[in-house]
This record gives structure tokens, sequence and C-alpha cells, in this order.
């Protein structure tokens, strides 16, 4: 039985929201819903208290074309022995793809932080951490 899911963090706003790579938010409400703990792991560096929540953080785009086309070898090329590389547009013409690099978490799904400092768990009946508190050493 899996008791809790651990995964990083590349950003931990103020009030505990994560950022990190497309699937964390997937995997805490996973969590959620299996009765587990969704514990984030991630280095005071991470800690950025001037972002309040995860509203705030400033979520990088990729291009859509990583979603849109694919690159590949031509198939009758490596059945005769030659690689010729090929894009191949995967979606109808006229398609958008939104590609962020990152999705945030909010707090109220994480169980706990844990930094190399300790361990940071909500105040009963808060859905929020007290980042700035942890980082005082509070």
């Amino acid at each position: 039985m899996i008791r809790a899911i651990i995964v990083g963090a590349d950003r931990v706003a103020a009030n505990g929201d994560t950022a990190n790579k497309i699937g964390t938010y997937q995997l805490a409400i996973t969590a959620r819903y299996h009765g587990c703990q969704f514990i984030v792991a991630a280095p005071t560096t991470s800690v950025d208290l001037h972002t309040k929540s995860g509203a705030d953080i400033v979520i990088e785009e990729r291009d859509e074309a990583e979603i849109l086309v694919q690159t590949g070898f031509e198939r009758q090329g490596v059945l005769e022995g030659r690689l010729k590389r090929v894009e191949v547009q995967v979606a109808p013409v006229g398609t958008r793809a939104w590609n962020p690099s990152f999705d945030v978490t909010p707090a109220e799904l994480i169980s706990a932080i844990v930094t190399e400092r300790g361990i940071v768990v909500k105040q009963p009946g808060s859905s929020e951490f007290d980042m700035a508190g942890h980082m005082r050493g509070e």
C-alpha cells in the first residue's frame, strides 16, 4: 500500500503553493483521492517569500511545436539503411496548443514541506503553510 507521494519543487510560495514539472498537480490530486500523504521536498533556495501564492508564480510557456510536431526518421529510409530525419505535423493544421513548463500545486493539497531546515506542517484549521516562519526558524 502506498502511504505517501514525495515530489520536488522548483518554487515554493510564501503560503506553500508549489511550482514543479508538469504532472505534479495530478499526483497531488491522486494522493488526495487515495488518502495518501503528499509531501514536497525542496531546498530553502526554492522558497520565495516575495511570491505570496501560486497565482503569482510566472509559468514559462514552451513552444507549442513540441506538442503539435514530432520528429522521427523516414520509414523507407530506415528500411533502406539511410536515416533521414523528418518533422511530422501530428495535429490538424490550425490547431493551437498551450505548453507550460510547470504546474502549480495549491498548498491545500500538500501534507508537508520538507527542507534542509526541517518539516513544515500547516497549523490546525489552516489550508496554508507559514513558510516565512519556517525560514526564520520558528
